[in-house]
């Protein structure tokens, strides 16, 4: 087996729900040993969160199982003495330690970025917060949909008929997440060089908006304000979904010879010549008139059959899928996105893996998300603590 990228590499997980552990993930994936080091309770809330309620029941609901995985679970109470304690011995043990709570929590512990640092130097703390560790709404509570509204995210979805609309997944906690995993990976790298570790500072909000930078450079820029567009493409036309005799086909005419092989393909070499559509800016100003022509003939056949003619072309076109579909696709497969692990009282659990292909480390999905608490006495056995020791932690409800 080849080594991974972050063999070797310890990580303390404090966080919650999905941003944070969506981060470490990616973490794990590359072969760090990440602790999620949960509240001895009840742990993660994502635990209780998911559509069985059985596997609520167990702490193992869907939401948490999602984003898991390669994990170990560490129970911890760290507002007692001893807690703060053993949390201090682990960061002096630890490569990287990953936290969502709200500014100022873990100062507030006695555990902030400040006073683990003179214990470890070599720390790379990451907050993940909505807002960020400064500025007027810092202190605010943030949930993704409240991200979408306030990112403009939200203003820019749908179209006249439906807006404001919200992507359908959360989509700012997990750019939230992966931009918390580049930046852990980046400040690695300035370590290998420096030798020391630094604070990273991750905001929901700042992480979002440069994913519209196209959106935002046509106001910022050419003081072009977003369009509704539904399910059009705002730099093209033909560019969306349209209809077909059995369903929907999403097309990409985004060149001028792409268009031309659509009208031939659908037998409309006269829209070629129409000043209405002959130039790409001309189309798109037309795009409204352009598409009950061009749906008068895609109505004509079926999505399976004019995505092969199209591609055929070099006319990029797909079929709309549902998510069942999609994820049972044979690219899906061939690719290997989805992974099986087994679960002992769960049974066999198909999740993401590692999207990044490395050709000398790749990553792996090769232990299930773990049971609440799975890994305390393995943990806290590695700090040099015999079995009393452990015993009387858990009497006293420290783990």
């Amino acid at each position: 087996m080849s080594k991974q990228i972050l063999s070797g590499v310890r990580v303390l997980d404090l966080t919650n729900v999905l941003a944070g552990p969506f981060s470490t993930l990616h973490l794990a994936l590359l072969g760090a040993e990440v602790i999620k080091v949960e509240n001895p309770r009840d742990g993660d809330l994502a635990r209780k969160l998911g559509v069985l309620p059985a596997l609520n029941d167990q702490l193992m609901g869907t939401s948490f199982l999602a984003q898991n995985s390669n994990k170990k679970s560490v129970t911890l109470n760290t507002k007692t003495p001893e807690g703060k304690e053993i949390f201090k011995k682990l960061v002096k043990t630890a490569d990287v330690l990953v936290e969502n709570f709200r500014p100022e929590v873990m100062e507030r512990l006695g555990l902030g970025y400040k006073t683990l640092s003179e214990l470890n130097p070599r720390l790379v703390y990451c907050a993940i917060s909505g807002f960020g560790q400064t500025g007027p709404d810092a202190f605010k509570p943030a949930y993704d949909q409240i991200i979408q509204g306030l990112s403009g995210v939200m203003a820019i979805n749908g179209d006249e008929r439906l807006n404001p609309l919200r992507a359908g997944f959360p989509v700012c906690d997990t750019v939230g997440g992966l931009n918390a995993a580049f930046a852990i990976m980046s400040a690695l790298y300035h370590r290998e060089r420096s030798g020391k570790g630094q604070f990273i500072d991750i905001a929901m909000l700042d992480s979002i908006m440069p994913l519209m930078g196209w959106v935002a450079a046509n106001l910022l820029i050419a003081g072009q304000p977003p369009q509704l567009m539904g399910n059009d493409n705002f730099t093209a036309a033909p560019s969306g979904t349209f209809r077909t005799s059995d369903g929907y086909i999403n097309i990409a005419a985004n060149k001028q010879e792409q268009w031309e092989s659509l009208c031939d393909v659908l037998g409309v070499q006269g829209l070629k010549r129409d000043p209405r559509f002959e130039k790409r800016d001309i189309r798109k100003k037309n795009r409204k008139l352009l598409t009950p022509l061009l749906e008068e003939k895609l109505a004509q056949r079926t999505t399976a059959e004019l995505v092969e003619v199209l591609n055929a072309k070099d006319v990029p076109s797909g079929a709309i899928l549902s998510l069942a579909e999609a994820l049972g696709q044979p690219q899906v497969k061939h690719r290997g996105v989805l992974k099986e692990v087994q679960e002992p009282g769960i049974g066999p659990l198909k999740l993401f893996g590692l999207s990044a292909r490395f050709s000398e480390t790749p990553g792996e999905l090769n232990a299930p998300p773990p049971r609440l608490s799975a890994h305390t006495a393995e943990v806290l056995a590695g700090l040099g603590m015999n079995e009393d020791e452990i015993a009387a932690l858990k009497e006293k409800k420290v783990i």
